[in-house]
Parts: C-alpha cells; structure tokens; sequence
C-alpha cells in the first residue's frame, strides 16, 4: 500500500465560534463517570455573583437528585482548551449517593437572565448487576465538539473531556431539522437541518453526536417499557475493562463512531466468552483513537495520520486512522459484521437522498422478527427513517436470490444479512461541500486506506455501499452480535413503529 498521497482535507460546516465573553455561563464535571461515594467536581463560570447548581437524572422523567447555590465568576478560556481542557475552578462538588440508580445525570448552572449552562455525569452501578450495560458514545461526542476552537474535523489533533460541551450536545428541541438524516426528502443541500442548527444557536456539529440525538430516545423507550440497563461511557470499556463481567448483553446506541484499542479489547473478549452485543448504531467503530492523560485526552489524527507520533513505528497499530487501514490490520468488522466502508449515507444531501429511509428484508423466518408479521421484501422502519443518517454495510453477493457476505472485506462470512437498504458514500459528486482540486474525497480516502490506491476505478469500488442489517447467532463459546447497521435505529423507537419495537424487544428478551 502506498503511504503517501494528497491529504484529504477536513472540511468545515458553518463555523462555530465560543463566546468571547469570559462571563457567558458555561459548566462541565470531571470525573464523567462515576460510581457511589465518588465526588464529582463541577467546573463553571458566569457573571460575578450567585448560581444554582441542580443535579437531575434523565431517562423516561427527570428527577432532581442535588441542589446547591455557589458563587461564580468569569473566565478566560486557555488558548489550547480544546486540545487539553479549561481547568477552571471547582465552583460545587458532590458526592454520588448509593441512592442514585445508574444512568444519565445532566448538571444545570441557572443564572438569572442567562441562559443554562448544561453539563452531565454518568453514574455506574457500584456492583455487578447482571443488567445490560449501555455503553454512552462520549468518545464520538468529544471529537465533534467544537467548544473553545477546533474539533478533529477541523483541524485538531487532540480533545480534551475536560471543557463544556457546544450548544446542541447535551440539550436540543425536537422539531424540522432536529435530525441530521432528511424525513422529508428532497432537500439535498439539508436546508431544513442548517437553518434549525442556525436558529437554535447551536454548534455547526451538534446534529453528528450528543446525548438528545440518539441515547436519550433509546432510554426514553426502554425505561417506558420497563427494561432496565446500567450506564457506562466510552472511556470505561478501556479503563474498567471489568465492567462486563456477570452481564449478557452491550449495548451500542446511535452514533458510535471512536473506539480506542483497549475498548476493542473488552468488547471482544467479551463476546468471544459468550456474551452477547446489540450496535443499535451505524458509523460504529471507525476511526481508532487514544485516550492520554488519565482519560482526559482523545487523541485522533484522522486523516492527518502521518503525523501521529507512532506512524512508522513498532506501535504503529495504534495509528489513529481508519481501524480499516492496513497499516492498523484490524478492521472494525470483525467485531460488529459491518464497515462503514461499505456503506455510507442515506437521506444525506445527494447521498440516497431520497432513499426509501428503510429497509427491504430478506430472511423474514430469522428470530429476530419473531411476531412482527413481516415477510420477504417488506419494508421495515421507513415511516419513521430508521435508515438514516450513517450507515454500515458489507460486501455481498447474491446466492439463490438472497444477499450473502462475501468476506472478502473481513466481515465474518457466517454473518447473516438480514434487510439492506442502498447507500453511499460522499464522492467528489456529491459532497455536502465542493472538494478541492488535489485533496481526496471521503470515498477516495477510504479506497486508498483499504484498497491500496485511490484513483478513480479503486474509489468506485467503494461509492455503491448498503446498509445492512445483519446478525451473527452466537454458538457454543461465542456471544450473538446483531448490528442494526445504522445511526437511527433508535427513531423508530421514539416514533412508535411497533414492527422496530418488536425486534428490539426480541433482543433484550433472547440475549440479555
């Protein structure tokens, strides 16, 4: 594979800049995860004078755990915030309550006559439960989060979890343009989605990652219908890799794009000892990152890779390009079945734009649509755009009339593919914006990642992608893992289609 080629360069959406006031109210917490008798500082600042702190888990309610009045103050923000944290002063701090259930607990600073300030905490259950873990995807929201200047969309290298988070990550209204995948097709420039993110004044990439977009949907159904799972982010897999033990079933939700190799490490051990996986999410596992500085740091170099200091050297499998670059050699897709090399975008701009926004199904009598009524060549999820946004695939041949893996991809050729839907990437035809002369579109970056060269026939082998929706049934020693194969799954829970609840149910009810 040649290691040398035009850079493809990030592009940006409309920009976002942090407020240059030092007094606009802004608020996060280190540690972002934690366990009862934890303590939780909450790092702020504001207009001199008096806030109030409140504490609230969010799932099907809100319940207000903690609340406190503290002082705050302005603050500058450091020039390298984005790369390595704001450290601002403790302005409150409290200890986690072996009261508080496990799950999302979002931390509001109100100043009167300024708006919110939103940060939030995970609490983990203190012992092993035997109850699914959701696994939050904070790794993907801290690469889009452009608070305080770059994300490693735009130029940066390094993230820090020790900022606020950009308008739009933790809190957002429903409504037109909420969603990044187009409901109501055709709007190939995605004018809807713009102008909501404009009028909201909200980070150009908050509709790409955060809490309302995909988790906080998921857990609105499942504590409505009495399913309950324990809380853990990105960072915990790697750092408790014993997080999973006594459990049947992880849970992956929505955009779940960043994973570093030691959160690889637990997943697949984890499966490979019979536990069971449900990626309820698309783009899933792309890039690989690294976590530095005790977890307060993702490092990710993307298609900077070149520059990452173990490039060309023995830890070159920690390269932070595409986990399906050869120079790393361990392509996400023998975990989770799918790669989002072989898929791409639906509803997106020209990206299957106005695609059918569900899938076409193939192996009705599969266990998984026990109940549903569907049979062959039904259309599953398109009223509510299930098939949207990011999508994942594989490459796949046609046997007896019936989609197969081919493998020649590394996707494991027992996996079965279940329903598929058209997707693509973005070409230089049809990027969101026009890709300059001499830089590489997303599609010919992936081609020359994984097929060695990026020249106009190797890239087309890669523009006409699905999304799948697969399963590998499980055997003696091996877990089950069932991949949704795309970001928006989780709205046809939201939205009530009865035919996407019953194949959820079906998960939870078998594997966990």
């Amino acid at each position: 594979m040649t290691d040398s080629s035009p850079p493809l360069v990030p592009s940006r959406p409309m920009p976002y800049s942090p407020p240059a006031d030092p007094a606009a109210p802004a608020v996060y917490a280190w540690p972002y995860s934690a366990v009862a008798g934890d303590v939780v500082g909450v790092h702020g600042r504001g207009p001199r004078g008096d806030a109030s702190v409140e504490v609230a888990r969010i799932g099907a309610a809100r319940t207000v755990v903690h609340t406190v009045v503290v002082a705050v103050g302005p603050q500058e923000i450091p020039p390298d915030a984005d790369a390595f944290g704001c450290d601002w002063p403790v302005i409150a701090s409290f200890a986690v309550d072996a009261s508080w259930p496990s799950g999302y607990y979002e931390i509001v600073m109100a100043i009167d006559g300024q708006p919110d300030a939103v940060a939030f905490v995970v609490v983990r259950s203190a012992l092993p439960t035997g109850r699914p873990l959701l696994v939050l995807s904070t790794n993907t929201w801290n690469a889009y989060n452009d608070f305080a200047g770059t994300n490693i969309y735009t130029g940066g290298t390094h993230a820090s979890f020790a900022r606020p988070l950009a308008p739009g990550y933790l809190r957002k209204p429903g409504g037109p343009g909420s969603r990044v995948a187009v409901v109501d097709p055709p709007d190939p420039r995605m004018r809807t989605h713009v102008g909501y993110i404009r009028a909201n004044g909200f980070s150009g990439w908050a509709g790409s990652a955060g809490w309302p977009s995909w988790e906080w949907p998921f857990v609105r159904w499942a504590e409505a219908n009495g399913i309950e799972v324990d809380y853990a982010v990105n960072a915990d897999l790697e750092l408790i890799p014993e997080i999973l033990g006594g459990r049947r079933l992880y849970l992956s939700v929505g955009h779940d794009e960043y994973w570093s190799w030691g959160m690889r490490d637990t997943v697949e051990a984890f499966i490979a000892s019979g536990g069971n996986a449900a990626f309820l999410s698309g783009n899933v596992c792309f890039w690989q990152v690294r976590l530095e500085d005790d977890g307060r740091t993702m490092v990710g170099y993307k298609q900077q890779f070149e520059r990452d200091p173990v490039y060309g050297t023995a830890r070159q499998d920690r390269l932070t390009s595409i986990w399906s670059d050869a120079l790393i050699g361990r392509p996400e897709n023998t975990m989770t079945g799918l790669s989002f090399n072989r898929g791409g975008y639906h509803r997106i701009g020209m990206s299957v734009g106005n695609g059918a926004g569900g899938y076409t199904v193939h192996r009705p009598e599969h266990w998984l649509f026990d109940g549903t009524g569907i049979t062959r060549g039904d259309l599953l999820g398109a009223a509510s755009t299930v098939v949207g946004y990011e999508c994942d695939g594989c490459d796949m041949q046609l046997v007896d009339g019936v989609p197969v893996p081919t493998g020649v991809d590394s996707c494991p050729t027992d996996t079965l593919v279940l329903a598929t839907a058209p997707a693509s990437g973005f070409t230089r035809a049809t990027a969101q914006r026009p890709v300059p002369d001499g830089v590489l579109s997303e599609v010919e970056f992936h081609a020359w990642r994984v097929l060695g060269a990026h020249d106009a026939a190797t890239a087309r082998r890669l523009e006409n992608g699905h999304a799948v929706f697969a399963v590998r049934d499980g055997d003696d020693t091996r877990g089950t893992v069932v991949a949704s194969g795309c970001t928006d799954w989780v709205w046809g829970l939201d939205g009530g289609d009865a035919q996407i609840e019953r194949i959820t149910r079906n998960i939870f009810d078998r594997l966990a």
